[in-house]
């Protein structure tokens, strides 16, 4: 009988540099996106539309690129994901230094950067699903949830790097496109370091071959084991992103309360550095809780939906009504605690959901869920632009619906429950097959 291959040290660490990449760059790019927007003169909720566009795209494509790492291998998708990162990243730099350079109208510059956005959507996509399903087809499920969350660290930790770095490439003549090029070159880095150094060995015995090999499983979308979970994922992706969205636009406008007398020019530069300032406080407490509290305290995914959703809840409602940016910032750190809960929650539960066969499926699924939120994104700005408060006190009161889901929802209150019977059942194979072995 042949074995699973496990998990190697360096295999996964390539796995979360490839994640790690993938969000230095586009939380780097959320972080300049408001300056961006506003020193080319390219409106508030149009700027956040432009992951509107890439975000379709994404959720469209998801399922498709895990159908095709069923049959060519996740390798080669994670390629493909690295290869339309570094396009995208590049064309959205030139166009960015058109719109500073006045080369065309705001909203020419407006159009040609969604398409250059969009190019991710498409062809970055191809990435997230074969990274998870890499990880869930070679750990047990009584591991999975820690190594989903080791790999959701990825993301906690380019929420990091990305807005840290992002101003010390905003230089010279390049200004704010200079973070995007720099992005790009990371994801080529990694391209090389993918292409050759990630060995992926064959996993399972031949069903899982000949499942790589057959036709794809369909209406996993449907599948009453995976909505819950695409349900919730959903909901809390919406949340998350139009708080992460509209939170540069606030602390703009609390930079601007703090110093009237700046000039335009002047108050974006400083803002950066207040927006760098919450963003890394944010991740931190993302860290705090993948690399932390989640070790220490041994949290299942139950416990992760649970205690997610109630801190980003009340997270929300912290930056809602905060008089000042340290209070905005230390709202932001407790609900970005709460999404480093629910994340790894969900996506590991959605994981022990199904079997083998549909590890890449439900990655697709998953992956779906955290593009399409976006699309709402641009409604929270300008929701925001009528009622400051209004878009944290709503996605707070969504969180409180979402903790109250996570208490009644059978398969949610029940996620992780059978392992216990998964391992005994294992150990009670083993010793029949010991004893037939034996000749007993």
């Amino acid at each position: 009988m042949s074995e699973t291959p496990r998990l190697t040290r360096s295999a996964f660490a390539i796995i979360f540099a490839v994640s790690l990449a993938t969000a230095v760059g586009n939380t780097g790019l959320q972080s300049v996106l408001p300056a961006i927007g506003r020193s080319i003169g390219i409106p508030d909720p149009m700027i956040a539309g432009i992951f509107s566009l890439s975000a379709v795209l994404w959720a469209a494509s998801s399922p498709f690129w895990a159908r095709q790492s069923d049959i060519l291998g996740r390798k080669p998708l994670m390629i493909v994901g690295l290869v339309g990162f570094a396009i995208s990243m590049t064309l959205c730099g030139l166009v960015v230094s058109a719109g500073l350079a006045k080369l065309a109208a705001p909203m020419v510059i407006f159009g040609f950067f969604l398409v250059s956005r969009a190019i991710f959507g498409l062809f970055g996509a191809a990435s997230n699903p074969a990274t998870q399903a890499f990880v869930a087809e070679r750990t047990s499920p009584e591991e999975r949830t820690r190594w989903m969350s080791n790999l959701a660290g990825a993301f906690s930790l380019g929420t990091v790097i990305g807005p840290v770095i992002a101003p010390v490439f905003i230089i010279g003549a390049l200004e704010f496109a200079g973070p995007l090029y720099a992005f790009a070159l990371i994801a080529i880095a990694m391209l090389f370091v993918v292409v050759r150094y990630l060995n992926e060995a064959p996993v399972g015995p031949a069903a899982i071959s000949q499942q790589r090999s057959g036709p794809a499983r369909k209406g996993l979308w449907r599948d009453p084991r995976l909505v819950p979970f695409i349900a919730y994922g959903f909901l809390l992706s919406v949340c998350q992103s139009a708080l992460g969205q509209t939170l540069g636009f606030l602390i703009i406008d609390k930079t601007h309360k703090m110093f009237p007398e700046l000039a335009p020019m002047a108050l974006l530069h400083i803002s950066q550095g207040y927006i760098e300032i919450a963003m890394v406080a944010g991740a931190i407490s993302g860290l705090l809780a993948l690399w932390g509290f989640i070790r220490m305290f041994s949290m299942t995914p139950k416990m992760l939906l649970r205690w997610g959703a109630g801190l980003a809840a009340l997270g929300n409602l912290v930056v809602a009504f905060s008089p000042d940016y340290a209070t905005a910032t230390i709202g932001y750190g407790l609900a970005s605690l709460g999404f480093s809960f629910a994340r790894p929650g969900f996506t590991a539960g959605a994981s022990l959901a199904v079997g083998l066969e549909d590890q890449a499926g439900a990655a697709g699924a998953i992956a779906a869920v955290n593009g399409v939120n976006i699309i709402l994104a641009p409604f929270a700005v300008s929701f925001y632009k009528v009622s400051p408060e209004g878009p944290f006190v709503l996605c707070a009161a969504a969180l409180a619906g979402l903790l109250a889901y996570a208490y009644l929802d059978p398969v949610l209150r029940d996620v992780g429950e059978n392992l216990m019977g998964r391992r005994e059942l294992a150990i009670e194979t083993t010793l029949e097959r010991s004893d037939e072995g034996a000749g007993v």
